[in-house]
């Protein structure tokens, strides 16, 4: 495979207990520790909550339990708040902090908000807060499947297909995560300059010439 041909090893439900400046002990499934060697250490382990986040979890502390982000209900609500909507990496709604799951969720909180609002356009002082739970259907995250580049030109996929999900790997699958990844992005000019970027590097190479 990828990993073996590039000496990857991938240790799964496996913790980093610590980091020494030449090795890092992790703790193995079965409870045990061991003792890693590393010359480069690049360290990947999530993002910590924003300022503005901790202080709406400052103002709803009875309701607000976990330090790593907003508990919301099914409707994005934040949990013990009147008028606060989370979503993406902030709010904690049961899901994986994933860019598609953040990208379901901004689209069906603005549409909801939008159609509410336009229903309820001669009440200004409508609670949407309210009722968004009477006249909408709560969130519900489809999975449209995962990608992730490996190296060395190649690509693995995991794509659902009807009932059951479908995996593949190898070169066919790197360039439909390139044609995925392009069409993600938001405007005409991210698309080409990240289309050019790439159309370079294919000819000259990657340049770690300057900082």
């Amino acid at each position: 495979s990828t990993f073996k041909e590039n000496r990857i090893t991938i240790l799964t439900r496996t913790m980093v207990k610590e980091v020494g400046e030449k090795s890092f002990v992790v703790q193995n499934p079965d409870g045990s520790r061991s003792e890693i060697p590393y010359g480069l250490l690049v360290w990947a382990t999530g993002i910590k909550s924003q300022p503005v986040v901790d202080k709406i979890r400052a103002q709803f502390a009875a309701a607000q339990t976990n330090h790593r982000g907003l508990l919301v209900d099914e409707f994005l609500r934040v949990k013990g708040a009147n008028d606060v909507w989370a979503l993406g990496d902030c709010a904690l709604s049961g899901y994986a902090p994933l860019a598609q799951v953040a990208a379901q969720q901004g689209k069906w909180l603005s549409r909801n908000l939008n159609r509410l609002a336009a229903q309820n356009a001669d009440t200004p002082d409508a609670d949407l807060f309210a009722l968004i739970e009477n006249k909408c259907r709560p969130f519900k995250y489809s999975s449209q499947g995962s990608l992730a580049y490996i190296g060395s030109e190649k690509a693995i996929a995991d794509l659902p297909f009807f009932n059951r999900n479908i995996t593949a790997g190898g070169i066919a699958t790197f360039w439909f995560w390139k044609s995925a990844y392009l069409s993600e992005l938001f405007s005409l000019r991210n698309t080409t300059l990240v289309a050019s970027d790439w159309i370079k590097r294919f000819f000259f190479g990657r340049d770690i010439s300057r900082e």
